[in-house]
């Protein structure tokens, strides 16, 4: 019986995924424009690179999960203070704009500063940490941090700092938009230290 139900949950999540894709197929990316030039671009980047290593880069990352973001921003089921009060300008309909803009933009890679740590962070990233249960990064971002753009993130080349930040968050729970407590649960079972490793690798990855 549970497996049967798990069955059903799992085609209707696969349903409502594709059906969230198609939506966000509908951006114009075009249309963005005016509002990437007057909201976006002070903390992004014009181009999504943003340069302040505690605003992520949008550019490259996956459409479907940027208007999922914008959108949980908007209802509340993501927190942040800067981003909740930006969400209120922006209407429905242009998160789907937004989320094709930066989409089609080229991330531009980053380096690792600490070999050591980002040769730590590698093991982790690849293999995870049996002892303790954290799976493998690339399991689901992919061994090239590319991620799946329905369900999970770009990582490549994204600032060491701002992944440090979100692990952070949803390792006490101040971030709670993961589907099934997925990142909740890995997180909360790493150290600071290998926050800060597999961070630190992920910056340098392309």
């Amino acid at each position: 019986m549970k497996r049967s139900m798990g069955m059903v949950l799992a085609a209707a999540l696969a349903v409502f995924a594709s059906a969230r894709a198609d939506d966000v197929a509908k951006g114009d990316a075009a249309k963005a424009q005016p509002i990437v030039t007057s909201i976006c671009a002070a903390c992004h980047g014009a181009d999504g690179n943003s340069v302040n290593p505690t605003y992520p880069k949008l550019a490259g990352q996956g459409a479907a999960y940027i208007a999922k973001q914008l959108g949980d921003f908007k209802s509340g089921q993501r927190k942040n203070p800067i981003m909740s009060d930006i969400v209120t300008k922006i209407q429905q309909g242009d998160i789907v704009n937004l989320a094709a803009y930066f989409s089609q933009q080229t991330i531009k890679p980053g380096a690792a500063r600490d070999k050591k740590l980002a040769e730590a962070g590698e093991k982790i990233f690849k293999g995870g940490n049996a002892a303790t249960g954290v799976p493998a990064c690339a399991s689901c971002h992919g061994p090239a941090g590319a991620g799946i753009p329905t369900e999970f993130p770009h990582l490549a080349g994204q600032h060491a700092a701002y992944i440090v930040a979100q692990l952070k968050a949803f390792h006490s729970g101040t971030r709670a938009n993961d589907g099934g407590k997925m990142m909740r649960n890995i997180a909360g079972r790493m150290s600071d230290q290998e926050m800060a490793a597999v961070a630190e690798y992920i910056s340098g990855l392309h």
